[in-house]
């Protein structure tokens, strides 16, 4: 198993309620000690840890956890986030225009946001668990119109995370051009790997440096 390639595909995670700056600092240590793809962060957070070090990828939540923040608050989210100094935006939708049917205005939100990140990566949160496998596929064509970077499953705050026929139907529907992460419930490095072949290329988990750190001899 390649250790090194699950952690540089790795957004190490803290979003707990109770996070302190100590435990950020923690976060940003190990995410430099081990090459994360990025610390994935509180949008509180976010310019404490860019003061702390300019060398480590922040990524932070937009509409988290529920999405259903006006479009308007999302924007101000994001603006903020990037302002200081976060590089990578991981939204979620409105969930409940989707159950409505309001395509074009889950769309429209996704693409302002996407708008105003420019070059930095934006990641879209569809709660997969709480979607049927028919708005999980409509998901996959607004999102492929929409021109983000990445499709993501879950925020791992809701009753279910990543699956198995989720990044299958993924895979299947999202355009070639879009990437995949995989969140919610991904423990351990088995998990990861799993997902990483499968076709992600993002793994979103707070455990997966824990588990680098136990296994002896292979840094």
């Amino acid at each position: 198993m390649d250790f090194k390639y699950i952690l540089s595909k790795t957004d190490h995670t803290l979003l707990k309620p109770g996070s302190t700056e100590k435990e950020i600092l923690n976060l940003i240590q190990e995410g430099l000690e081990y090459k994360v793809a990025s610390i994935c962060i509180p949008p509180s957070f976010v310019h404490f840890a860019h003061q702390t070090s300019k060398d480590i990828n922040i990524c932070t939540v937009v509409g988290f956890p529920n999405g259903y923040n006006t479009t308007s608050t999302k924007l101000k989210e994001t603006e903020q986030a990037l302002k200081g100094g976060a590089s990578e935006i991981d939204m979620v939708i409105n969930i409940g225009a989707l159950k409505d049917k309001k395509y074009k205005l889950v769309e429209d939100e996704i693409r302002e946001i996407k708008d105003i990140t420019h070059n930095n990566i934006l990641k879209v949160i569809i709660e997969t668990c709480l979607l049927t496998e028919e708005e999980k596929i409509t998901m996959c064509k607004i999102i492929s119109d929409a021109g983000v970077d990445y499709i993501k499953t879950s925020t791992g705050f809701s009753i279910a995370g990543a699956t198995v026929s989720d990044i299958e139907l993924f895979k299947k529907h999202v355009d070639s051009k879009v990437k995949i992460k995989a969140a919610g419930g991904i423990r351990t490095l088995e998990d990861a790997k799993m997902y990483l072949d499968l076709g992600c290329d993002r793994i979103g988990a707070s455990s997966i440096v824990a588990a680098v750190k136990h296994i002896a001899g292979i840094w």
